[in-house]
């Protein structure tokens, strides 16, 4: 097929300096249609709002909303996404991010996903309009929107929280599927055979569903059962984790161990069993992930994998100021590693 004007003139621009005239050119309307599509999309008919969506998508294209002067100041904010801004797992990454960027004259944006892609894409269209600095945002797993808008932003961007090695620009995490074998591991040498996982919205908390994809893997080494993930559809919390228990329990009383995913649930699963008179470990062996202080108090102390939250935060800081400032950052991927702390309730 020929090429249009438009499609050899969206392919030649830079990415860096695509414009709305650039998207106008693509989809075939007038620079005034695309503003209104981004600006008043009900004032568009759905066939012009198509094509300019398309356009947009295509090209990576951000609107910006700094005018003027403003466009060409050299902004000293960047945007942190995260999934929860009610769980002290993202807090910590956020202390030790606004730790390093806060001495350095830079200011925190927090941006809540509520574990939800769409969200997600919604609140970095948004963010990027306003010329941020950089960006640090969770995982590595988003809409092809967003990891084209951030491809081609052309500004230092940090994804957290798990490691992978191809990045949109720069990782700092830790695997979810080793920390997940290594408690399968743990497990299977305590002499624990039939184990399930337990978790909350397993279809968007994908990072948990690494950590039963390790299990998983794991067990299948070990010629062990491996039941499906056990999800509930509520957030988590330490009551959902006793009642998670019970249920799991009722179902298959021959679990004689649980990996939940989280301290959350587990420090809950432990409180109820207490409760209902249930033996830890004896019974029913309950292990966690993420380390939280808490769960050393316990008793017995919970058993679980430590991931570290605050030192993520602090590298990923750290990184994105280095290039921020021209300098160099180091190697594009960081893997943090977990530790496993043992404890009683296993």
């Amino acid at each position: 097929m020929p090429k249009t004007p438009a499609r050899m003139a969206a392919k030649s621009v830079p990415p860096s300096t695509i414009t709305l005239k650039h998207v106008a050119e693509r989809a075939g309307v007038s620079p005034i249609t695309v503003s209104r599509v981004i600006n008043t999309p009900d004032a568009v008919s759905e066939t012009l709002r198509d094509k300019v969506t398309e356009a947009i998508d295509a090209l990576g294209y951000v609107p910006n909303r700094v005018a003027g002067a403003l466009a060409s100041a050299k902004s000293r904010v960047v945007p942190i996404i995260v999934p929860s801004l009610s769980n002290i797992v993202f807090l910590e990454v956020i202390q030790g991010a606004q730790d390093v960027l806060n001495a350095a004259g830079y200011q925190l944006l927090l941006g809540d996903t509520q574990f939800d892609l769409e969200r997600e894409q919604a609140l970095a269209n948004t963010l990027l309009g306003w010329s941020p600095a950089g960006m640090i945002i969770a995982g590595l797993r988003h809409t092809d929107r967003t990891r084209a808008m951030l491809k081609t932003w052309h500004r230092p961007v940090v994804e957290v929280m798990e490691y992978g090695t191809k990045p949109i620009d720069m990782n700092v995490g830790l695997s979810h599927y080793k920390a997940g074998d290594s408690m399968g591991e743990h497990l299977v040498a305590r002499g624990y055979r039939n184990i399930a996982f337990i978790g909350c919205r397993m279809k968007v908390d994908y990072r948990a569903m690494q950590r039963f994809k390790g299990l998983e893997r794991c067990l299948k080494r070990h010629d062990l059962p491996c039941r499906p993930p056990f999800s509930h559809d509520e957030m988590s919390s330490a009551e959902l984790g006793g009642d998670a228990l019970m249920r799991a329990l009722d179902l298959d009383k021959s679990l004689d161990a649980i990996f939940f995913a989280n301290d959350d649930l587990a420090i809950g699963a432990i409180l109820r069993a207490q409760r209902e008179g249930i033996a830890v470990p004896k019974r029913i062996a309950i292990a966690g992930f993420n380390g939280l202080n808490l769960g050393a108090l316990m008793q017995p102390a919970l058993t679980t994998i430590v991931s570290p939250r605050q030192r993520i935060g602090q590298i990923a800081a750290t990184k994105l100021l280095a290039r921020i400032l021209g300098q160099q950052s180091g190697a594009a991927t960081v893997d943090v590693g977990f530790s496993l702390r043992a404890g009683g309730s296993t």
